[in-house]
């Protein structure tokens, strides 16, 4: 029997259950050794692996000695699980059976931290994966009809200042960082923005109130399933309990207290930090916000705020990015808070030039002869910046979706910040900072309707905020009021600028004589080429706005002749920083590109340029087709008012085949060629046929004007036209064919006699124009041309006198060596010189009225300058 059992435990074929029944058959079974050295053989074999031992070795196993029993009992317990031993420890544990819900919650966390840690490698790949698996999640969820999760709530909100962040380092580190990250990035920020405004609603309560939300939640969860709470709560005071145990560190290691006693040592090591390499911005800011809840004093919040504000503005390093909208309207509302302080606290004041002081200690007014505590800062730089991170932000946000109208809803609150400031430097009578902040105020609404100045106003009364100067009456004489006092400034350049706000809100209101003659008096365009580019620009946004409103008020030529100057440049929308002219032959660097592209406008002052477009060819067409009209020979065609339009003219007289109209140019054209062949109906369904008019204020009235205008041109043009071959022509005959009234048809052909444009008289008596046939000889031709031809030299010469004397006026050279443009007095010569008549380029061609105001604007094009 010891045999079979011997040979039986050498076959590695023989199961557990086999030995079991071997020897409970065997009465002597605890004799025989050879049992349970053979299971011992086995699992040694299980555990090692080894398939190559050898007999020899199997052998001395078999034939142990009994002291080797217990080792082999020892391996038996250590490699068979579910023994005593884990029968025991399966008692003593209890399990938790976890319900649907809580799983899903467990899922939601789990997918957060996995984003926590891909956030700190800035792998978006792997957290666009993780957050698609939460939305799926949370879709479920909703799906079962439950809430929504405050932990989904609070992820979106972290991942939005998060991308906020990485967005604003996104040009500086785009070489470290690979395509499909960057794709990543892009995609998670058109996600977040995406599903917040699906949940804006949850998203706003949880803001007022996470608590709140948070209990509403558990409270939810506690109607399903009734012990979930109490263990919630556990966990809960746990996490407390956790949270008490930690505290913040600061440099050394050292534990931040935040306390009214240490404030100002924690803000002088904070200051410290501040600019250094490895300084974290984020925790500034949460360490200084807790300061300002542990200030006590006024000086201890003052002086906090000061610090904070300054903290929020260092948060974007960069600055062709802008600020968080998150982080600006905490900043605004700490500007006001800071204002606030320093109003009800006359004792203290922020000075930029102060004395040295402790900054570690409390100061009193008590310790003070004058009874005030000066603080080392400065309120309006605090405002320019704000403004500037505004504008900063509009220019940087889609003009096209929601969220540039979103943003542009804080003007308001910001409006609010500069009356506040104005209303606080006006208590204190500090003239360079008061006129610094009305310039803001009045840059905020000299170029907005009515009606949105209104609004501004409105918000400011209802703030309770009271500068001395408020909206009483109509909008105008509030801008002239804010104007008043910048003129009394000593600072030249609030000066000019409230000048060119104060010209353009007049020209914006039709007021175009009162516009003029300001601008002709004030001789900002003698010296506007030597102030900086945005002066510049507001020059260039005024003379154009002044055409406009020209051209509203039915001034034809006026408008023309301001507008000209601007278009002849072809780059209208460079010179108003409306976009970026690419030049041929000319290549920006990254850095001109980048100024370029900080100078624009945002697109709510954007001034329409297909609008302007086609106020200058209408004007240009009224002007130029009588003209073209009234010239006999070829020589005297060439003489141009617009060349731009005559450019276009040419152009569509070489088309072979024209279609039907479609854009405003060719509305334009077709209206030129139908009025230039007496078609003057024609001609007005053209132009009143264009859509742009209905971007115009006061659309219906300006095409009544420009049909009346077409009238009166087309009638001008028709005599010019066939005035060779008439001898006599009825004035009534004219009066029907235009539908004028008589008187009006009377009046101007007067006016072309008078001016001597037509060799004519009239006979009123009969109602018949008789016509003079004037021939010309030779040499009165010849002599004709020559005067032509000197005239044409004379004005070359004095152009190249003015620039070899280094008038001002000449030309507005640029530094990259291109070409130069029109400066804002080209083509003025002797322009105030003992009265003496001005001349420009194009006098002797045009005369009347229309060139006169032309000579004495000038070339009102201010060259925008590079800064290279």
């Amino acid at each position: 029997m010891s045999r079979f059992f011997r040979q039986a435990g050498d076959s590695d074929s023989d199961t557990e259950s086999s030995e079991e029944e071997l020897m409970s058959s065997d009465e002597e079974a605890p004799k025989q050794p050879a049992a349970k050295p053979a299971m011992s053989r086995f699992l040694r074999s299980a555990a090692d692996s080894s398939d190559s031992e050898s007999e020899s070795e199997e052998e001395s196993e078999m034939s142990s000695d009994e002291e080797e029993k217990p080792a082999a009992q020892k391996k038996t317990s250590r490699f068979l699980k579910g023994s005593d031993d884990e029968e025991e420890s399966d008692e003593d544990v209890k399990r938790v059976v976890k319900s649907a819900r809580d799983k899903r919650l467990d899922e939601m966390e789990a997918s957060g931290k996995m984003m926590d840690n891909a956030l700190k490698i800035n792998d978006w790949v792997a957290i666009s994966n993780e957050f698609d698996k939460l939305v799926r999640m949370v879709q479920r969820q909703q799906n079962m009809a439950e809430p929504v999760p405050p932990f989904y709530l609070k992820t979106l909100l972290s991942l939005e200042s998060s991308l906020n962040a990485a967005l604003a380092k996104e040009k500086e580190a785009k070489k470290k960082m690979n395509a499909s990250n960057a794709r990543a990035l892009t995609a998670m920020k058109q996600k977040v923005k995406k599903i917040t405004k699906e949940y804006e609603k949850e998203v706003k309560q949880y803001q007022a109130d996470p608590e709140a939300f948070e209990a509403e939640f558990a409270t939810f969860g506690a109607t399903e399933a009734a012990p979930k709470p109490k263990k919630a709560k556990k966990v809960d005071e746990e996490e407390e309990g956790d949270d008490a145990d930690f505290a913040t560190v600061g440099k050394g290691g050292k534990s931040i207290q935040f306390t009214p006693e240490g404030i100002f040592k924690n803000l002088q090591m904070v200051q410290e930090a501040r600019g250094k390499k490895n300084t974290d911005r984020t925790e500034q800011i949460r360490i200084l916000e807790k300061l300002l809840e542990v200030a006590i004093t006024s000086y201890q919040r003052i002086r906090v705020l000061l610090a904070l504000i300054s903290s929020r503005f260092d948060y974007n390093s960069s600055v062709a990015t802008h600020m968080p909208i998150d982080l600006w309207l905490s900043a605004q509302k700490e500007v006001d808070q800071l204002i606030s302080i320093i109003s009800k606290e006359p004792s203290y004041t922020i000075q930029e030039i102060t004395e040295d002081y402790d900054e570690l200690a409390e100061r009193k007014p008590e310790d003070y002869k004058d009874g005030i505590v000066r603080i080392r800062g400065s309120i309006i730089s605090f405002v320019d910046r704000l403004d500037d991170e505004f504008t900063k932000s509009l220019q940087n946000i889609d003009p096209h979706g929601t969220e540039y109208v979103d943003r542009l809803k804080d003007e308001k609150g910001l409006y609010c910040t500069i009356c506040r400031a104005q209303e606080l430097y006006e208590k204190y009578k500090q003239e360079d900072p008061l006129g610094r902040v009305i310039m803001r105020r009045l840059e905020h609404i000299y170029s907005k309707p009515d009606a949105v100045v209104q609004a501004l106003e409105a918000a400011v009364a209802a703030e309770g905020v009271k500068p001395s100067i408020v909206l009483s009456g109509e909008t105008s004489s509030l801008i002239h009021a804010l104007c008043i006092h910048l003129y009394k400034s000593g600072n030249s350049l609030l000066r000019t600028r409230a000048m060119l706000s104060h010209i353009y809100h007049y020209a914006l209101h039709n007021k175009f004589y009162t516009a003029r003659d300001m601008l002709l008096m004030s001789h900002l365009q003698e010296s506007v080429y030597s102030a900086d580019v945005s002066t510049q620009i507001l020059f260039n946004r005024t003379v154009v706005q002044l055409g406009l409103s020209a051209f509203r008020c039915g001034l034809i030529k006026e408008s023309q002749a301001i507008l000209q100057d601007i278009f002849a440049t072809q780059r209208v929308k460079e010179l108003l920083a409306q976009g970026v002219h690419q030049q041929r032959y000319q290549v920006l660097t990254p850095e001109q590109e980048k100024t370029e592209r900080q100078r624009q406008l945002p697109f709510h002052m954007h001034i329409n340029t297909e609008l302007l477009e086609a106020a200058f060819l209408v004007s240009s067409m009224l002007v130029e087709i009588p003209l073209l009209a009234s010239l006999e020979s070829e020589e005297q065609k060439r003489k141009t008012i617009s060349k731009s339009f005559r450019r276009l003219m040419d152009f569509a007289d070489r088309q072979v085949f024209t279609g039907p109209p479609e854009s405003t140019r060719d509305h334009i054209m077709q209206a030129s060629k139908a009025l230039q062949e007496g078609q003057w109906e024609k001609c007005r369904d053209l132009i009143q046929d264009i859509k742009i008019w209905a971007l115009m204020p006061e659309a219906t009235e300006v095409k009544e004007m420009l049909a009346k205008r077409i009238q009166e041109e087309g009638l001008r043009t028709y005599l010019f036209t066939y005035a060779p071959h008439y001898a006599t022509l009825s004035l009534d005959l004219l009066s029907r064919t235009f539908s004028l009234p008589l008187r009006t048809v009377t009046s101007i052909v007067s006016k072309m006699i008078w001016n001597e444009e037509l060799s004519a008289s009239l006979d009123q008596s009969v109602g018949v124009l008789i016509f003079h046939r004037i021939e010309l000889t030779r040499s009165q031709q010849v002599a004709q041309t020559l005067a032509d031809k000197v005239n044409a030299l004379v004005e070359q010469n004095e152009k190249a006198l003015d620039q070899k004397l280094g008038n001002a006026g000449g030309w507005t050279g640029r530094d990259d060596g291109g070409k130069g443009e029109r400066g804002a007095g080209g083509q003025q010569g002797e322009r105030r010189r003992g009265g003496e008549r001005n001349r420009g380029a194009r006098g002797g061609a045009r005369g009347g009225r229309g060139a006169r105001f032309a000579q004495g604007l000038g070339g009102q094009v201010a060259g925008t300058q590079r800064a290279r």
